[in-house]
């Protein structure tokens, strides 16, 4: 099969062992909610950018349950796994907490990323909210549920109507496209725009239809990789800017219904 499942194995397997990990990393997060010291929080590109033990935690435990369950997969990781490349191997794309800084602000928009890849093609995925309680799965051809309930892409075809997501980089004064010039070209034609802090939560969102779009840039694969997936399987587009398929490492994505993820990403400069 062109789009490598057939090296994964049983996907029904794959999306259990990876639901029950990301909940499992979830509990252990919310055993630092609200509850970080200062020297448990630290810095990476900037002083926007934070790390904390709760991520290291999360991404061993996420870690350990795929190396047990599935010891021929590469894993790619935020913060301390990344795995040579090997064509022929599924992939693992993680984000043990996306949404670092809400977390650390004792915000709820936070979450743990699952996205498995293989063939150039995103397979499984999962995107767990621990405070939220809420745990969104996908595989390939098999729709986006949560829990027992399919969820489906908004219909809305105009921007007036609609409510989009996006995000700005942490090191926004230091490059050159920051998306603000894109925020301006939307502000004043939307019913609204949100900023959730956690590209995995928005594209969750989007494929439960409570937005109707979402755009960002310089992202990183761990933080697209089961969004993406997502939004796809709940009937939506997910092209990067330039309406192309490099949305997994092309650093900006663009994610909406069919009607109007065109119309989004005719605004979207980067």
């Amino acid at each position: 099969m062109a789009d490598g499942s057939e090296r994964v194995g049983d996907l029904a397997e794959v999306i259990e062992v990876a639901r029950e990990a990301a909940i499992e990393a979830g509990e252990l997060l919310l055993e630092s909610f609200g509850r970080l010291q200062s020297s448990q929080i630290g810095t990476k590109s900037s002083a926007r950018d934070l790390v904390t033990e709760a991520d290291f935690a999360s991404e061993r435990l996420l870690v350990e349950r795929l190396r047990e369950a599935f010891p021929r997969h590469r894993i790619e990781s935020e913060e301390e796994v990344h795995d040579a490349p090997d064509d022929g191997a599924p992939r693992w794309f993680l984000d043990p907490l996306d949404g670092t800084v809400n977390f650390v602000h004792g915000l709820p928009a936070f979450a743990v990323s699952m996205g498995l890849w293989a063939g150039g093609e995103p397979l499984a995925a999962v995107v767990h909210l621990p405070r939220l309680e809420e745990t969104f799965c996908a595989v390939r051809g098999g729709g986006t549920w949560l829990g027992k309930r399919r969820q489906q892409v908004s219909k809305t075809a105009e921007l007036g109507r609609a409510v989009l997501a996006t995000g700005f980089p942490y090191r926004r004064g230091e490059l050159e496209h920051s998306n603000l010039e894109n925020f301006n070209r939307f502000f004043y034609d939307l019913r609204g725009i949100r900023r959730m802090g956690a590209a995995a939560v928005d594209l969750a969102y989007v494929a439960a239809g409570r937005l109707d779009g979402f755009w960002e840039l310089h992202l990183s694969p761990h933080d697209v990789a089961a969004g993406g997936l997502l939004v796809r399987e709940a009937g939506g587009l997910v092209t990067d800017a330039d309406g192309g398929e490099d949305w997994l490492r092309g650093g900006h994505v663009v994610a909406a219904g069919p009607a109007l993820q065109p119309q989004i990403r005719a605004r979207v400069e980067h």
